[in-house]
């Protein structure tokens, strides 16, 4: 795409497109204040809950992810089985270099600070599975390739985060003489968090588009009905920043310095993780869309479940929740960042054509 190209795209863009990382800076700024000034909204917003998940953040990812999820072509997700270097490539960042490069970014930045060190090991294990596919369709990735490694990382995530978190925090800093955990993990919490914020929006966004397609037909689906619902997604992601910020305003605003002590560790890892995953994509050959995919994948975690399992571990004042709550206010700002430094390599970079299968976002 040259830079005239660019121009015209941006010139169609929405203003709440156009604007968003404003947007998004605003909603956190909003949600911290709220969370702050007002007396008693955080156990308000709080109480709204079911089995300890809050409803308003389950809504809020719904209404972030259905849209996007909608829009997947559930038809040619079966073209991507063959992508061999797409998936090993995925699953090895995702499940091997991520857990270990946190695991050692915490011990080497938080070695003094054990609540918080054990905080960031347990976000390294949460493998993102909602907000990433905001990242991945705003920096133009493959939807079709997003869908599925997506669906791939919640498998994972049911069965080996709780194996995972026994090796990083039990068995591994024994065998190098560290300090260990005597952790125990529920697999019901892990499960019943990716069946939240995936499985129904993911169950939902196919059943749309498979009966859509089947009685308005393709052209009118992705052409008129795709387009309608898309800004859903952004008024959603804005939705939950605001939600998840305020419940977590006080206890993030009255801890400066650990804000900054665990903020470190963490820009160091997305930026680590998305550019490793990135070069990594394009020296294999991988197109654009699919290299971004990769990226966003690699270098998003999930924040929810990583607090769920804080908070049923450690409780619900511990250093390890505060970590996980801290976790998003590092992690958007740098992600849509890291959407336009994509949407800059895409330009800059030479790239493997897409084949014509894949899902490249307009």
């Amino acid at each position: 795409m040259t830079t005239a190209d660019e121009r015209q795209v941006v010139a169609r863009l929405s203003t709440l497109d156009r604007f968003l990382p404003l947007w998004i800076l605003l909603a956190m700024a909003a949600g911290l204040l709220l969370g702050r000034l007002i007396p008693g909204l955080q156990g308000a917003l709080d109480a709204v809950q079911i089995d300890n998940t809050s409803v308003l953040i389950a809504l809020g990812l719904f209404a972030m992810m259905y849209p996007v999820l909608a829009r997947v072509k559930y038809e040619e997700i079966g073209h991507l089985a063959g992508e061999k270097r797409l998936l090993w490539l995925s699953l090895v960042l995702n499940w091997v270099f991520g857990p270990a490069l946190m695991f050692a970014l915490a011990w080497i930045f938080l070695a003094d600070y054990p609540a918080f060190r054990t905080g960031l090991i347990v976000i390294g294990l949460a493998r993102c599975i909602a907000m990433v596919l905001i990242w991945n369709d705003l920096a133009c990735g493959d939807r079709e390739a997003g869908a599925l490694l997506v669906a791939i990382n919640s498998i994972f995530q049911i069965l080996a985060y709780a194996l995972l978190g026994t090796f990083y925090l039990a068995i591994l800093p024994g065998w190098l003489g560290l300090d260990t955990e005597d952790v125990q993990f529920s697999t019901w919490t892990i499960t019943k968090a990716v069946l939240i914020f995936l499985g129904i929006p993911l169950l939902l966004g196919f059943l749309t588009r498979t009966i859509g397609v089947r009685r308005k037909g393709r052209e009118w689906y992705d052409t008129r009905f795709a387009p309608k619902i898309a800004p859903i997604a952004l008024y959603g992601l804005l939705f939950t920043i605001v939600v998840m910020f305020a419940l977590q305003g006080e206890a993030i605003t009255s801890d400066p310095l650990s804000v900054v002590l665990i903020a470190v560790p963490l820009l160091i890892y997305f930026l680590v993780m998305w550019f490793t995953a990135m070069g990594s994509s394009h020296a294999l050959g991988l197109s654009y869309p699919r290299s971004a995919t990769v990226a966003f994948t690699a270098a998003g975690n999930n924040f929810e479940l990583a607090i769920a399992v804080s908070i049923g571990v450690w409780g619900v004042t511990s250093g390890e929740a505060l970590t996980g709550v801290i976790g998003p206010l590092i992690e958007v700002p740098a992600l849509v960042a890291l959407v336009y430094v994509s949407l800059w390599l895409r330009r800059k970079w030479t790239w493997k054509k897409a084949p014509s299968t894949a899902g490249e976002a307009p």
